[in-house]
């Protein structure tokens, strides 16, 4: 079970291709563009469908497990170890998460990751019900979902390789990320629903429940018409042969550079925004609900944009990685309450056209066979800086103040995109099939 409120997108990846080698163009020249155009893929649909349940589920399992957390210990330290303990597989054992993506029947995979996390879901919400939940059941949860996450999570992200056809990879990735921002509005209304009116206990058994979702999807998909990509045999130094396939590939590298960052200090919201809804506008947990609430708007609005792009350059996602920095430094000064808002949906879109655009960029700029182990790595620059970057922020907005935490938020991806372009021009980097 993942933490939905640290991973902002939800990527998937192009379609398989016959040939051992795929061309940047195979997506970027159909010319079938358009908000909704995977939804012709009945496979992508059905798909789609179970994401939207398991996405929901998410959102309530997250608010769920750090309110259960606080009110059995009463401190956010404990709140922070629970989350810590999620990432940390993912920091050990990230890249061989992806090589089993690689190596096994991706839908079988997911199978076995989707039922193993209802079977831990339900666990926790039966312990909760009966009263017999501890800190340290849910600590073992956490970690038990971090290491189902790390197989989990890049499968899931190469399996859409098999769903949909290669021209509709962006919009594959932009509806993903619009319907899994759709959620984060339903999710933890539902969850503060029952939270308050029948207990903890049930909001657990609901997100058992919504695991439901997607083993239907998969077990409803048509398998005659995946397009599978051939799994790769047990060989020496695979995960070594991965990280030199992404080093000779420069802009592959860079991106996952950009993409750290970005995760490490730039998606610490519910850091700086408690800080500013309580601190800086003088308002509760109400207020930093209409925070939430207008960047996930924003991310929808993003996610629908990124869509209907067309060719991406490494260019680009400097330019995206600047503006992102540039609209939570100009949310960090924003002078009123109006202001403020309108920079995050500003945020909401820069930030979900860049990772849609980054993360579909890299799966076309590797070969097919890598794309398992990549997404593993992509994933541990993703979440990887987490741990650090959080508790780094937070001390710099308890110190310094809420707007100081973040313009610092945003300030790093800026200077991060600044070197990167620099680097770039000198290498002359470019995509190359």
């Amino acid at each position: 079970m993942f933490r939905p409120d640290l991973y902002e997108g939800f990527a998937v990846t192009t379609a398989a291709v016959r040939p051992s080698t795929i061309s940047i163009q195979t997506d970027l020249t159909d010319p079938r563009r358009g908000t909704f155009t995977a939804l012709r893929v009945p496979n992508f649909r059905i798909y789609l469908a179970g994401q939207s349940v398991a996405n929901t589920g998410a959102w309530m399992q997250s608010i769920a497990q750090d309110w259960l957390v606080h009110e059995l210990t009463g401190s956010a330290s404990a709140v922070g170890l629970t989350m810590a303990l999620q990432f940390l597989p993912m920091l050990l054992f990230g890249l061989y998460g992806g090589m089993v993506a690689d190596r096994y029947r991706k839908r079988i995979v997911l199978l076995t990751t989707g039922a193993t996390n209802a079977a831990l879901t339900t666990a926790l919400a039966v312990l909760t019900l009966t009263g017999e939940v501890r800190a340290g059941h849910v600590y073992l949860f956490a970690l038990a979902a971090g290491l189902v996450f790390v197989v989990d999570n890049p499968t899931r992200q190469v399996f859409v390789n098999e769903v949909v056809p290669a021209g509709h990879l962006r919009n594959a990735i932009a509806l993903n990320a619009a319907v899994f921002q759709s959620t984060r509005l339903l999710g933890p209304a539902v969850a503060a629903l029952l939270i308050g009116t029948v207990g903890i206990g049930w909001a657990f058994a609901a997100n058992a429940v919504c695991y439901v979702g997607p083993l239907i999807g998969l077990a409803l998909i048509r398998r005659v018409e995946l397009l599978p990509v051939p799994s790769v045999g047990r060989e020496r130094r695979q995960l070594r042969s991965a990280l030199r396939h992404v080093a000779a590939r420069p802009h592959v590298a860079w991106t996952m550079v950009l993409v750290g960052v970005v995760g490490m200090f730039g998606l610490n919201f519910p850091v700086v925004l408690t800080a500013m809804a309580s601190t800086t506008f003088r308002g509760g947990a109400e207020l930093y609900g209409l925070f939430n609430v207008v960047l996930a708007v924003g991310s929808v609005a993003g996610a629908l944009i990124a869509g209907r792009w067309g060719r991406a350059r490494p260019r680009l996602l400097i330019l995206l990685v600047a503006g992102f920095g540039a609209a939570q430094v100009g949310a960090a000064v924003a002078p009123v309450l109006w202001v403020f808002l309108a920079a995050l949906v500003g945020l909401g879109v820069i930030n979900l056209v860049f990772q849609a655009v980054a993360n579909s960029s890299v799966q076309l700029w590797v070969a097919p066979a890598m794309r398992g182990r990549v997404m593993g790595l992509y994933m541990l620059a993703f979440v990887g800086g987490t741990p650090l970057g959080a508790p780094l922020i937070g001390w710099i907005t308890t110190h310094a103040g809420p707007r100081v935490g973040m313009a610092v938020c945003g300030a790093v991806p800026m200077l991060a995109a600044g070197c990167v372009a620099v680097l770039a021009r000198r290498a002359k980097l470019a995509p190359r099939p």
